[in-house]
């Protein structure tokens, strides 16, 4: 295979260090693979951005800074964020807002990017 298109879903707080790690490891795999990633966030995942004080929030947000800088995107739903009261401003500069994230992951898998929720 010549590169992968692959988002993975996380909508559970208590899931970010698995979604993380699976990122993490599926860019290691694959070497030098050309590759899309998006991690879209919605429901209650969307929270860890609001939370950044606690130190295990603190290290799960600088993992998802080094993987922003591989070219992996980050994706907060505006849906979610207002649902649990998190304002964009809390947003690191690595986070980008969609309308839905339900639409993004729909579009995505519609552009041929393999479905992943750890």
């Amino acid at each position: 295979m010549d590169s992968f298109k692959v988002v993975f879903h996380i909508d559970e707080m208590h899931k970010w260090e698995l979604t993380l790690g699976n990122a993490k490891n599926f860019i290691k795999d694959i070497g030098t693979a050309e590759y899309y990633i998006e991690i879209v966030a919605n429901a209650e995942a969307v929270k860890i951005f609001a939370d950044s004080n606690e130190e295990e929030i603190h290290e799960l947000l600088q993992e998802m800074e080094r993987l922003a800088q591989r070219g992996i995107k980050i994706m907060a739903c505006r849906n979610a964020m207002q649902a649990n009261a998190v304002q964009e401003t809390d947003l690191p500069k690595y986070v980008s807002v969609v309308s839905a994230g339900i639409t993004r992951l729909v579009t995505l898998q519609g552009q041929g990017y393999c479905y992943i929720k750890p």
